[in-house]
């Protein structure tokens, strides 16, 4: 371990200690310090980083109780300094887990060209149907994210590539940074579960937490946007139902 590695180490060591109210319950100082040491070892240009930096970033990642080494979450390196984001798993995890109404299941999907994507309306209810094509890499058309509750209510949110590209480029902190570039696909599912959870009600264990959460997103929503535009994550969330079927569940429904 390098000089500065030992300094970020026994840095972050001493804010856990410090915070330690803040963190969930469930939070292990020693697998988190251990996961994050691993971590920024391979992180290219923590050297050039300041260690004080560097450790106020990963304790985000403890307040949120997300794990750095299994890419719930990141500490990104952009012109010398480190920011914390967290991944679209973490953002799942942290609904799941801190939403009011207790969740089933949420996620967000691709939709690529090929892929049969339709939102219908059913006796008066609205529902989506999606049937995706096998091992499609195809063009991206667009993303829609779903949230399936415990009480057996359901709402989704769907965004087309032209909506998040213009999220991007309007709002993203870092529209061309490494998770844009080289994640496109998951930054696309994140951007439209992170629009579908602004209307669920999560509650937070402590005020960092919220805080954390609120930083951790992409985007900077206090930007002022083009006029008459508005802003992209204030979205309508729409109760429906959902059904996804396979290419041969789909196929048996045209034979009969």
């Amino acid at each position: 371990m390098s000089d500065k590695l030992k300094v970020i180490h026994k840095n972050l060591d001493t804010l856990l200690d410090t915070k330690r109210e803040a963190m969930p319950t469930s939070f292990n100082k020693t697998r988190f310090l251990q996961n994050c040491m691993t971590v920024l070892q391979d992180t290219k240009g923590i050297e050039q980083c300041d260690a004080t930096s560097v450790a106020r970033t990963m304790l985000k990642g403890a307040f949120l109780g997300l794990d750095f080494f299994n890419k719930e979450c990141y500490a990104i390196v952009y012109n010398g300094s480190v920011q914390f984001q967290t991944d679209y798993k973490g953002e799942k995890k942290l609904a799941k887990q801190y939403s009011v109404r207790k969740v089933q299941d949420i996620y967000a999907k691709l939709v690529r060209e090929h892929d049969d994507f339709r939102e219908e309306i059913k006796d008066g209810q609205q529902t989506i149907q999606f049937v995706p094509k096998p091992f499609n890499n195809g063009e991206i058309l667009g993303a829609f994210a779903v949230v399936l509750y415990q009480d057996g209510g359901m709402a989704y949110e769907v965004m087309s590539s032209e909506e998040i590209e213009t999220t991007r480029k309007n709002y993203s902190k870092q529209a061309n940074g490494q998770a844009w570039t080289k994640s496109k696909g998951e930054m696309y599912k994140k951007t439209v579960l992170r629009r579908l959870c602004k209307n669920i009600e999560l509650n937070f264990d402590t005020i960092e937490q919220a805080r954390t959460f609120e930083d951790a997103s992409d985007f900077d929503m206090s930007k002022e946007p083009k006029p008459s535009q508005q802003s992209p994550l204030n979205p309508t969330i729409i109760e429906a139902e959902f059904e996804e079927i396979t290419e041969e569940q789909a196929n048996g429904t045209e034979q009969e």
